[in-house]
């Protein structure tokens, strides 16, 4: 069984009821997952997209945030100063995004798999720093 990090945009998806693309959605739906996981980080990316008027919410991005970590078979990552140290540090070229260095730092530190659509995110897997999971 494994745990799957989701990145903020499966985040958004998934809250939103999209469905996710292959292989992650047969997957996820699969008796494989013991859970999703998801970063501190990614309530801070959702309320600097509502800050900047990308995304709009009903309700308060922290109680938004809060209700997605309550959903059944989702919890939350844990974020360290270890894993903010380390994502200074990640081996090969990793993307230079800090919020993608912390999900990567995250994943690494605690065996998850990324669950992502990022191409940057994907490729650093691809060569081989991170388990990833395309969505």
């Amino acid at each position: 069984m494994a745990v799957f990090l989701v990145d903020t945009c499966a985040v958004i998806w998934i809250a939103n009821g999209d469905r996710l693309r292959d292989p992650a959605a047969s997957v996820l739906h699969g008796s494989q997952v013991e859970r999703l996981v998801v970063s501190p980080i990614s309530a801070w990316e959702i309320a600097t997209l509502v800050a900047k008027g990308k995304m709009a919410l009903s309700i308060s991005p922290e109680i938004w945030f809060r209700r997605f970590c309550d959903l059944p078979g989702v919890g939350l990552a844990e974020m360290p100063p270890s894993v903010l140290v380390a994502s200074a540090n990640l081996p090969g070229a990793p993307p230079g995004d800090p919020a993608d260095r912390i999900l990567i730092a995250t994943a690494r530190a605690f065996g998850y798999t990324l669950v992502t659509r990022d191409r940057k995110l994907l490729e650093y897997g691809r060569q081989g720093h991170v388990q990833v999971l395309g969505c």
